[in-house]
């Protein structure tokens, strides 16, 4: 039997990335960040998916480093919101909002409601 462990990003600015995350899913580190390595949790100890920063030499633009969905019931107010995180809008189509993060990883705001 598998589980889910983590979420795996590579990143070019660790400090940034993880910044970004955190204030983007209200997550903390786990334990204190590595040079090339950080784990991050929720925040109130729910369980929950764990987002693990990589540091990762690779171009987003040849070789993507993550695809995430992320699903909001007000999509618009969370793309105004990680926007003003850093977030740079790419793409809109129907109801899922492409987006990029602070390393220029791309990722998805989906409305369920």
């Amino acid at each position: 039997m598998l589980t889910f462990g983590s979420v795996v990003i590579g990143v070019e600015e660790l400090p940034r990335a993880s910044a970004f995350w955190q204030a983007a899913l209200d997550y903390r580190t786990r334990e204190d960040p590595e040079d090339t390595w950080a784990v991050l949790v929720p925040s109130d100890g729910a369980s929950g998916p764990q987002i693990a920063l990589m540091l990762s030499p690779s171009d987003t633009r040849n070789q993507p480093r993550i695809h995430v969905d992320l699903y909001a019931d007000d999509p618009d107010a969370e793309v105004e919101r990680l926007t003003a995180l850093g977030a740079s809008r790419q793409d809109v189509d129907g109801a899922v909002h492409v987006l990029e993060d602070t390393e220029g990883n791309r990722f998805c705001v989906i409305g369920v409601g």
